[in-house]
């Protein structure tokens, strides 16, 4: 059967014009994929190839192992010519693939407006949400491209005002990536309110910041004034989430522009950046931190330490830088110590040098 899939993914029109029995073509099934003939050809474009089956009696609405028909393929993969011809053809416009994703969703993740725009014309509902609550907006503020979005807005002005099922707005989800031009069509274009939070309490200043995007943030922080002193539901604010994210240009950013403390708490831990830092294992967070001066003798909730933290991560490196900074050997709420939390022989290690060289 593979030289099935091969002709079909070369569009060799002749091997199945000369194949002696159509119906093992037309019934071909990839065994890992579940990919019909007519998949392959939407997927690479070959128009003359889904003409041929379609006129042997091909199904348009033929479903692969994710869901998936031609016309999910042709639409993600930017088929103009097969999208436009199977939706002539009669192909179901809003078919779900598995997760509930349209052919509309697949080309949203795309730069291709015509495909969107061919979708649109055909009655394609770019509201419909998949599984996860994402609507076809959502998706195209994943990708950035503001000539889409545009687009989209021009069909219904109002698919900007949504949230998937965790609360995320599409702003939420084009900081997160790092699509600045995207974030400032969106601020400018749509109503989005302020420091809007998802259902973890993230804005979407947190999460460009988060995700080590400073020029997206800095258009949050202009253009959309955004909270530098917000927390999220766990209490954490900016310099804890960046710390913990590894981002040091974004902290960079947060201590010298905004003189935000080093030892910031969390409203509900009391943990400072060097504890969520040493949780992660972000030595060059750290390292950050305590040339700015972060204090390594505080305390979280537990009456454990950042050293406490590290130790238990079994991070040697931040262990020893903590060591190297005069970190003491206090005892949690348990009776622990930091090294009796150390399970790793590196770990140990660190502690034994300390230890050897302080004696």
């Amino acid at each position: 059967m593979s030289n099935i899939y091969k002709a079909a993914q070369t569009n060799d029109e002749n091997f199945f014009k000369l194949y002696d029995d159509a119906d093992t073509y037309m019934c071909y099934k990839h065994e890992k994929s579940g990919d019909s003939v007519l998949h392959i050809a939407s997927r690479y474009g070959h128009l003359n190839l889904v003409h041929l089956l379609l006129e042997k009696g091909g199904n348009p609405e033929i479903v692969n192992l994710d869901g998936k028909r031609p016309l999910h393929e042709a639409a993600q993969n930017g088929q103009i010519d097969i999208v436009k011809y199977l939706l002539d053809y009669g192909a179901t416009v809003d078919c779900l693939k598995r997760a509930d994703w349209t052919p509309l969703m697949l080309a949203c993740t795309k730069t291709n407006p015509e495909v969107i725009r061919a979708l649109l014309e055909k009655g394609a509902d770019p509201a419909l949400r998949n599984k996860d609550g994402w609507n076809s907006f959502h998706i195209a503020a994943r990708e950035g491209s503001v000539e889409i979005l545009q687009l989209l807005l021009h069909h219904d002005a109002q698919l900007w005002n949504t949230v998937s099922k965790n609360g995320r707005t599409p702003l939420h989800t084009a900081a997160l990536n790092g699509c600045t031009d995207a974030v400032r069509f969106l601020v400018e274009s749509c109503d989005y309110p302020c420091d809007m939070v998802d259902s973890c309490g993230t804005t979407p200043l947190m999460d460009a910041l988060r995700a080590g995007h400073v020029d997206t943030a800095q258009i949050l922080l202009n253009l959309h004034k955004a909270d530098v002193a917000k927390e999220d539901k766990l209490g954490r604010q900016l310099v804890h989430l960046v710390s913990e994210a590894g981002q040091l240009e974004a902290l960079d950013f947060l201590l010298d522009t905004f003189h935000m403390s080093v030892d910031t708490r969390t409203s509900t831990t009391q943990c400072t950046p060097l504890h969520v830092a040493a949780k992660e294992g972000q030595d060059a967070i750290m390292q950050c931190l305590l040339r700015r001066g972060a204090n390594v003798h505080l305390l979280d909730t537990s009456l454990r330490s950042a050293l406490h933290i590290a130790s238990g991560g079994q991070h040697a490196g931040c262990v020893e830088l903590l060591l190297q900074h005069g970190a003491g050997a206090s005892q949690d709420k348990h009776g622990q110590t930091a090294r009796q939390m150390a399970k790793k022989d590196d770990v140990k290690q660190v502690f034994k040098k300390y230890l050897d060289h302080v004696t």
